[in-house]
């Protein structure tokens, strides 16, 4: 019977967690005993550590808060669970918690009421965090979780892990111009919007001002906006590759369905490729600062300048003889939101 109980237990928790699959879903208790939804840290980077006041560790709240203040501006909180299961070293209630906290080390970040992280009493916060971090039971007090903003959990670290090393990893999250760099993704799901003009312009700007060899600036810039232009060249790709078009369900264009296009040409006799990347990759994290997705195309290049009844949109881009196309920028409101895909970190070395 025992054991039929712990089976149903265990079922319960993984249902739960199911239903629950952000960290905006969770609701804890504060440390006056109102109800706080997670959902409102929302789009912020959150440190959470269960903590304890009679601990070897508990010294580690002289870092924890200026940590807090250096990156609170920058949306940076501390979430603080104390927890009384390991050692009970988390006597008393959360008021006197609180207060012993306050009077020794005049902390400024939000404490929450005592819960349990491990065992059948954990709180499904900590349930939900051990999972996302793949490890398993809490094992000592300090134990801390960083989130992004994106409410995923990037990093566990142990009570021994030094705070230096957490505020290393924050750096690309609270740090506006990193965090741009690693939200980027390429875009190949849109809405049906045009980018306004004045966007277009800002982000066209922010990419000639890439640096340049000698400021030679060897690209010129075509960017579309004609919806029609678009629409014709991509009723000759659909003539000339109606299986490709059929097996894809949600094909609206070539261009990776991207409602505007930014055509970048480099010298037809070669050099200019170097410029050209930096040129593109200001104009994508420009992009991804205002809301909008990229996705750098060849392949529409190659369709493009292998097919002679392309030749129209060629014309219209105006491109000086001793220039070439070398790549498009698809452009628009993202209609989706993929993941980051692993970057294999063993490639680089560093000479020391």
């Amino acid at each position: 019977m025992k054991r039929m109980f712990f089976c149903l237990m265990a079922m319960m928790s993984v249902l739960t967690m199911t239903a629950q699959s952000s960290i905006y879903d969770f609701k804890v208790k504060d440390d006056v005993g109102q109800e706080v939804s997670l959902s409102d840290y929302k789009g912020k980077v959150l440190l959470i550590v269960n903590t304890a006041t009679r601990c070897g560790f508990t010294p580690q709240y002289k870092d924890l808060e200026p940590l807090y203040q250096k990156y609170h501006a920058q949306g940076f909180e501390i979430l603080d669970f104390p927890c009384n299961q390991f050692g009970q070293q988390a006597p008393g209630t959360i008021q006197e918690i609180h207060s012993f906290c306050t009077a020794n080390f005049d902390i400024h970040f939000p404490q929450f009421d005592k819960i349990d992280v491990n065992g059948e009493n954990a709180h499904p916060l900590y349930t939900w965090l051990k999972t996302q971090a793949g490890g398993g039971d809490i094992k000592w007090n300090f134990t801390k979780f960083l989130v992004g903003r994106d409410g995923k959990v990037i990093k566990r670290y142990e009570s021994r892990d030094q705070i230096a090393t957490i505020e290393a990893d924050m750096q690309t999250e609270v740090n506006p111009v990193l965090s741009n760099m690693m939200a980027r993704r390429s875009i190949r799901k849109y809405l049906d919007k045009p980018v306004e003009h004045e966007k277009l312009e800002i982000i066209v700007k922010c990419g000639i001002n890439a640096p340049s060899g000698m400021n030679r600036q060897p690209w010129i810039v075509r960017v579309v906006e004609d919806q029609k232009l678009i629409a014709d060249v991509n009723e000759v790709f659909k003539q000339e590759n109606p299986e490709q078009v059929a097996r894809d369900k949600d094909f609206k264009n070539m261009f990776r369905n991207a409602p505007n296009l930014i055509c970048v040409c480099t010298p037809a006799n070669g050099g200019g490729e170097l410029d050209a990347g930096l040129l593109g990759e200001n104009m994508m994290l420009a992009a991804q600062s205002m809301g909008l997705g990229t996705c750098c195309l060849g392949g529409p290049v190659r369709f493009l300048l292998s097919n002679e009844k392309c030749k129209f949109f060629l014309d219209r881009l105006d491109i000086p003889a001793d220039y070439k196309l070398n790549y498009i920028l698809a452009i628009g409101y993202p209609d989706e939101q993929p993941d980051a895909k692993p970057r294999d970190a063993s490639k680089v070395k560093y000479i020391k």
